[in-house]
């Protein structure tokens, strides 16, 4: 199956007088769950739904848990988690405060293995 996408018109923000120009964007034809991927991995593996979803439950309290002690998370050929800081600019070093507003992103960078499933993916373009 196909990445389905469609074309959307977007303006140029720094010249609106501008004809729009078009870019693909990615159309959702659904979700999967964390139960639904729990099952999916029992169905082509010998691990219970149940233990399959505890694992991911588990995940989900560890991984943020170890980004918040600075860690990055790797999860081999899948990929790793890392945190990045959004801070606004400061004229020196020492204006720079731990209670400054600064804001948390969640940063994900794809393995190999993930990197070569998203390499060979075709798409489909909808109306």
């Amino acid at each position: 199956m196909a990445v389905q996408f469609k074309a959307v018109a977007r303006v140029n923000p720094a010249d609106r007088t501008k004809p729009p120009k078009f870019y693909a964007q990615a159309v959702s034809n659904g979700q999967m769950t964390l139960r639904q991927l729990a099952k999916r991995i029992s169905d082509m593996s010998t691990v219970s739904s149940i233990d399959a979803l505890a694992v991911l439950e588990g995940m989900l309290q560890v991984i943020p848990e170890e980004l918040g002690n600075g860690k990055i998370v790797r999860l081999g050929e899948f990929g790793s988690f890392s945190v990045s800081i959004k801070s606004e600019a400061f004229d020196a070093p020492d204006n720079i405060k731990s209670n400054s507003g600064h804001g948390v992103k969640m940063q994900f960078r794809p393995g190999a293995l993930v990197k070569e499933k998203l390499n060979a993916m075709t798409f489909e373009k909808i109306s």
